[in-house]
């Protein structure tokens, strides 16, 4: 199989993400002596930076790491809901079906800043202020506008500029949508991290005292204060109304990131695959792949066979109805251990047929009933498109179509001493909330993934984090961590990582190779973002799968939709070898940002 570029190899380090410029930083830490945990909180910083449109400084981080010579560990730097948020605030009151897509409602209690600088507190070795400079600078003196930046701006042009004008005036300076390879800057968030650094320096101490200084002046100072004035006032949201936030600064006071033990399953070729807990959707993919054990899977010149494609598709049904059922910040104890058993695997294995199937069906782990949300349970989102109000963009995720509309970030590290980390930074959208002008960013908007039903796995409820989506992977063999990937995308993380897995660890392909088979995914399930919808049998293939297979995937009963020839996934990946200590990097080409870099 033709690559677009080649496996990267060395044996210093080795990042990779979704921008050029975020890989590079993260380079320039680990040239510089700093190790994997100082890289990746430089190139998730520039992130925040350079692709405002996917992620932002008051959004969410989850990571999966690994400390050299250590078992793996998860960082939920994921925000819960406010104090104010409640099911009879947003149903009773307000009189809403769903939490809106955009505006003041959705956000939750910002995460991204306190679990960077507790990873970078624990496990680098860097201050703050020198991991911080490369965003700083990008912010303050301008960074190039990537073609995606710009289409997304162009798409909520008219309600920056009739809605949201403190938006207007940070995206559009000239008046007008930033082109292509222009140059944009956001002095505010530059000002906001030169006196976060400050105040911690100020604050005297060792490096680590400093960094916690630096994280109150974010919960409890003068960052919590801004936030909490500017939720107070009513804006435009996808509701078509204007509302107030229920996010206060006593709830980013109260909250804090920190680490759980992720959850592992062992895999066939002496495999182990670490995702975070049902509280989010990473177990799917583990779910999918007990699922496919047994299951041929097959690849012709780096190409899936249509068997291979039609039991993933199957698979993916089937775990994402349990995620429906059964995945939550409240889901019942002990579920997640019945849905990755054995007997509950092969039981839900024989359920993958010979054609397409158009069900939502959850199973029944442990015996337990499982219970959809009434709106799913009553249809009210099938076939319904993305975004029907065109307020805003609630999701920024692959559309449909297979049009790009944005979606997250990712990054991935490896350096010399064997340190890894796998995360999925993401929130905090431009497109989903209007800026706060003196702070220099916005709020998330990751509330909307809750329902408003009581009694739910995903039931909206103070201090109880949403289902997220955002899913980093680390795998390891023979009890060393030896690969980390991950991908933005919504829903179609755990999809697009499963077309990764299956190519590279039963297709025998590079990372590189891996990243650019032709990749698919089905959208037959719920969304997790507003409005909710989903299309049963419908699959999205990039063309390069070839006409044969896809019209055998059609034969079949897959309502297929050919996305183009590069159009789903944006992974990224770094590994190391234990026996040779040689280190591997390796990028999505689709949308000409994603890099890696390495030597």
């Amino acid at each position: 199989m033709v690559t677009t570029r080649p496996e990267l190899a060395g044996t210093h380090g080795m990042v990779a993400s979704t921008h050029w410029l975020a890989s590079s930083a993260g380079m320039a830490v680990l040239e510089e002596g700093g190790n994997a945990f100082d890289a990746a909180a430089a190139a998730g910083f520039v992130l925040q930076v350079v692709e405002p449109h996917l992620n932002g400084p008051a959004g969410e981080l989850p990571a999966l790491f690994a400390a050299a010579g250590q078992r793996p560990r998860a960082l939920s730097g994921q925000g819960p809901a406010p104090e104010g948020a409640t099911i009879e605030r947003f149903a009773g009151e307000l009189g809403l079906d769903l939490v809106p897509g955009t505006g003041l409602l959705p956000a939750t209690v910002p995460g991204a800043w306190d679990g960077w600088l507790l990873l970078l507190r624990d496990h680098g070795t860097m201050e703050l202020g020198r991991v911080l400079r490369f965003a700083i600078g990008y912010a303050a003196d301008g960074f190039p506008v990537a073609e995606r930046l710009a289409g997304t701006i162009a798409t909520v042009e008219e309600l920056f500029t009739t809605h949201w004008p403190s938006s207007a005036r940070l995206w559009m300076p000239s008046g007008r949508v930033p082109r292509t390879g222009s140059v944009l800057r956001n002095p505010g968030l530059a000002r906001t991290w030169q006196r976060l650094v400050a105040e911690g320096e100020r604050a005297g101490g060792d490096r680590e005292a400093r960094i916690d200084a630096a994280r109150r002046a974010w919960s409890q100072g003068f960052v919590a204060e801004a936030v909490d004035r500017f939720a107070r006032t009513p804006v435009r949201d996808s509701t078509g109304g204007e509302h107030a936030g229920v996010l206060t600064g006593e709830d980013m006071a109260r909250f804090s990131a920190h680490y759980e033990e992720p959850v592992s399953v062992e895999l066939p070729g002496g495999w182990s695959l670490s995702k975070f807990g049902s509280w989010c959707q990473g177990p799917v993919l583990l779910q999918q792949l007990r699922m496919l054990e047994g299951v041929p899977v097959e690849h012709r010149e780096g190409v899936a066979e249509p068997d291979t494609v039609h039991n993933a598709v199957e698979a993916a049904k089937l775990a994402f109805a349990d995620r429906e059922a059964h995945y939550g910040d409240s889901a019942r104890g002990g579920v997640l251990p019945e849905l990755l058993s054995d007997e509950y695997s092969a039981a839900r294995r024989a359920l993958i047929g010979e054609t397409a199937s158009e069900l939502l069906r959850p199973g029944r782990p442990g015996g337990f009933e499982p219970r959809l949300p009434d709106y799913v349970a009553h249809g009210r989102g099938a076939g319904l498109s993305p975004d029907p109000s065109g307020v805003g963009l609630g999701e920024p995720t692959v559309s449909r179509t297979g049009e790009s509309r944005g979606d997250t970030v990712h990054v991935d590290v490896v350096d010399r001493w064997g340190n890894m980390i796998s995360a999925t930074p993401s929130g905090g959208w431009l497109q989903s909330c209007p800026t706060i002008e003196e702070l220099g960013f916005c709020l998330g908007s990751r509330g909307q993934m809750f329902w408003l039903e009581e009694g739910l796995p995903n039931s909206l409820a103070p201090g109880k984090r949403p289902r997220s989506t955002l899913s980093p992977s680390l795998a390891s063999r023979g009890g060393e961590p030896v690969l980390a990937f991950g991908t933005p995308g919504g829903d179609q993380q755990d999809q697009w990582q499963l077309c990764f897995w299956l190519a590279h660890v039963h297709g025998g392909l590079d990372l590189q190779a891996a990243i650019d088979a032709p990749a698919w995914h089905t959208t037959a399930f719920p969304a997790s973002f507003y409005p909710r919808g989903w299309q049963p049998r419908r699959v999205m293939a990039e063309s390069r799968l070839g006409t044969e297979r896809l019209d055998e995937l059609r034969r079949r009963g897959h309502e297929v939709v050919d996305a183009g020839e590069w159009a789903l996934g944006r992974l990224s990946a770094v590994a190391r070898d234990p026996e040779t200590g040689l280190l591997h990097g390796a990028a999505n080409a689709r949308g000409a940002q994603g890099y890696a870099v390495g030597r």
